[in-house]
């Protein structure tokens, strides 16, 4: 019976997995490079670690399910609020502030499609412990030179979810976090018909919408000015160093979060490419460790969509020479060992397990793309030498072992 992978879920051949690698590897030296350093948390955490976060409507998304003495425990769905309960655990006394990355696979159950599946994989950053303008400065610059280093093609929108929550403190924490939620998914019809079930009179009506709609560059600060007495300070340090730093951006009042514990500034990439899942890296400034037990630690951060990222960046994974060790029958072990004496210098080897003829490993050497073939007969042992084909030009040379392990590794070089 052929048994199909589960729905929402994929197979990465060895072709895709190089790439991915590849892209993985560049993310994590960029990461390094800032002075972040990689975590990890368990797969599955309790479910009330989640529910705490984002409410109990996210059980529906998620893979929940009771281990054997009936604790609620989910696969994770995201990174955030596993890393900030590591953090209360074990580093609330460690010095300020820390610096933090990751990559691991996430689930959620949802309706699979273009850039969205059932089991994915974020690439993320948490920076804890400082609530200065410098701290989002540091984490927005991060990402930029992530994507750029990809070669992906996106734009950066910067927003600060405490102008809205401003505008909106009159109503209520409960009010005004309806309102957010509703801003972040984009529904403008059901913001509207609940604005009006609520009460909210037309002139704050009438300047949600203003806000939520400004979108450009420094004059929207401008227009949000005349809109609202609001503390404008850090935003307008942040944009004068992204500007510094060369990281091109637009402001986007509009970007809202649902969720109480995000404080002030939020920032997202798109790239083109992916439909309605154009969303690349999300983050902003949040406090989390209080509704955890532990003390405030204004923190900073984001998440990249890693699957959504290999599906729109043109990098090639870097090619490793290949060498096909290849022996006549009877003279296996002598291609076992020097195979094992090439690969002590970091080269990829393969050596014949099929007991196969000159001619067919020749061949196999040929179809996997090797880029020398080492041939071993009874005149190359008894004369201390290897064969070494070059499989692009087809030249073929004698050589000692060590003359033909410096061919192999000038071309690594070259």
């Amino acid at each position: 019976m052929k048994i199909e992978r589960p729905r929402g879920t994929r197979d990465f051949l060895p072709g895709e997995m190089e790439k991915r690698r590849e892209v993985e590897s560049r993310m994590r030296k960029i990461a390094e490079s800032f002075g972040y350093r990689e975590i990890a948390t368990p797969t599955f955490e309790h479910l009330e670690l989640f529910t705490l976060k984002s409410g109990e409507g996210i059980v529906d998304e998620m893979y929940v399910f009771a281990d054997k003495s009936g604790r609620e425990l989910a696969l994770r769905p995201e990174l955030t609020a596993p890393v900030m309960r590591m953090f209360v655990n074990e580093c609330s006394v460690m010095p300020r502030p820390l610096r933090f990355y990751y990559f691991a696979n996430c689930f959620r159950y949802e309706r699979p499609q273009k850039g969205r599946y059932r089991e994915f994989w974020q690439f993320g950053v948490e920076l804890i412990g400082s609530d200065s303008y410098l701290a989002d400065a540091e984490v927005i610059n991060l990402a930029y030179q992530i994507l750029e280093n990809l070669g992906l093609e996106f734009e950066l929108q910067v927003g600060h979810v405490g102008i809205l929550r401003s505008l909106l403190s009159p109503l209520g924490n409960d009010k005004a976090s309806k309102i957010m939620r509703l801003v972040d998914k984009g529904d403008e019809e059901g913001l509207l018909d609940y604005m009006d079930d609520i009460g909210v009179g037309q002139d704050l009506k009438e300047k949600v919408l203003s806000i939520i709609d400004l979108k450009g560059d420094e004059g929207v600060i401008d227009e949000a000015k005349e809109l609202i007495s609001f503390d404008f300070t850090h935003l307008e340090n942040l944009s004068g160093i992204l500007h510094e730093l060369g990281v091109e951006f637009e402001f986007n009042l509009g970007i809202a979060r649902g969720l109480d514990y995000y404080t002030g500034v939020v920032f997202e990439c798109y790239a083109e490419g992916l439909g309605a899942q154009k969303q690349v890296c999300g983050g902003g400034s949040y406090e989390l460790s209080s509704l955890f037990g532990g003390p405030k630690a204004p923190s900073t951060g984001f998440a990249i969509g890693f699957d959504r990222v290999c599906e729109v960046c043109n990098v090639k994974a870097k090619k490793d020479v290949t060498i096909a060790v290849i022996s006549l029958r009877g003279f296996e072990s002598h291609a076992f060992r020097i195979a094992n004496r090439i690969r002590e210098k970091g080269l990829r080897v393969v050596v014949d397990v099929m007991g196969r003829s000159l001619k067919k490993q020749m061949s196999f050497a040929s179809e996997i793309g090797a880029d020398y073939a080492v041939i071993i007969g009874p005149d190359e042992i008894e004369k201390g030498v290897v064969t070494v084909k070059n499989m692009e030009t087809q030249e073929q040379k004698t050589l000692s072992e060590e003359e033909a392990i410096t061919t192999f590794l000038s071309r690594t070089k070259g």
